[in-house]
């Protein structure tokens, strides 16, 4: 039933870029792939490859991203369409599809922020800084810098990026260390702490970090600068592919074999 209704959606996207003239004959998408794989070879992640010319058609399917690697970072070109069936497959594995063509340069971006008493001044500049920017912040709390936990905030804007609902998260927290560790629980996240720029691009070339942290005590132009840096394309990201590759694999299985995790509980008073 499902790939029927792809099949359906296929035909009728096809279609319509047919009368747009667009040239939807050709199954593969154009753009910078991370699929990568030489001539007449398996997948292998980690080698870079560029689309041939004949791959020019607009419309991905649950079945090319299924031969993507878990993980992968994919750069659709400008006009390109991802079924419902695509997007699904993609979020499952982690599979970030960035449409409009490399990342989100020149994009208008949906970004989750949250924080708890101890980032809440910082959120609120910051989200002023989004507003100005012209992309578009979903402020999931606190409403006030009354005392909160900030697992629960962290965890919300965690689970918004994992669930495809926005492109990127922003957690803020006293430290930043606590909303780091509990952002990275939950699967298809890479939350990084960042204080620099060049701590801001390096999570996001070479660990395709889709959650950035920041402690509540950094200045506002510094916190301001390294979200700049932290939405910009990624550049040179397929060269860390593999390595990203391995950390999602471990996550899977370890999330899939259900093993056991350490608990720590607060220790009883005498």
């Amino acid at each position: 039933m499902a790939a029927a209704l792809e099949e359906i959606v296929r035909r009728v996207v096809g279609r319509v870029f047919a009368e747009r003239g667009s040239g939807v004959g050709r199954q593969r998408p154009g753009g910078v792939h991370v699929d990568l794989r030489p001539a007449g070879e398996g997948l292998r992640p980690g080698t870079e490859h560029s689309p041939r010319p004949d791959q020019g058609a607009r419309l991905w399917a649950a079945s090319d991203v299924a031969e993507l690697p878990d993980g992968a970072r994919i750069a659709m070109e400008p006009g390109a369409i991802a079924t419902p069936l695509a997007r699904e497959e993609a979020r499952r594995r982690g599979i970030h599809l960035d449409e409009g063509g490399g990342g989100s340069a020149g994009r208008r971006l949906t970004i989750a922020v949250a924080s708890d008493h101890g980032g809440f001044t910082l959120k609120g500049q910051l989200l002023a800084r989004l507003a100005e920017s012209g992309h578009a912040a979903i402020d999931l709390g606190p409403r006030d810098a009354n005392p909160v936990d900030y697992p629960d905030y962290a965890i919300a804007v965690a689970e918004a990026v994992a669930g495809g609902r926005v492109d990127l998260g922003v957690c803020i927290d006293g430290a930043g260390i606590g909303s780091t560790i509990a952002a990275n629980k939950v699967p298809g996240v890479r939350a990084a702490m960042c204080h620099t720029t060049q701590l801001a691009a390096n999570a996001r070339e070479h660990n395709f970090a889709n959650v950035l942290t920041l402690g509540g005590g950094l200045d506002e132009n510094e916190a301001a600068e390294v979200l700049r840096v932290f939405l910009a394309p990624p550049e040179g990201a397929c060269r860390h592919e593999r390595r990203v590759a391995k950390i999602a694999d471990a996550e899977r299985r370890y999330t899939s074999q259900g093993r056991p995790v350490q608990r720590v509980l607060p220790r009883k008073e005498p």
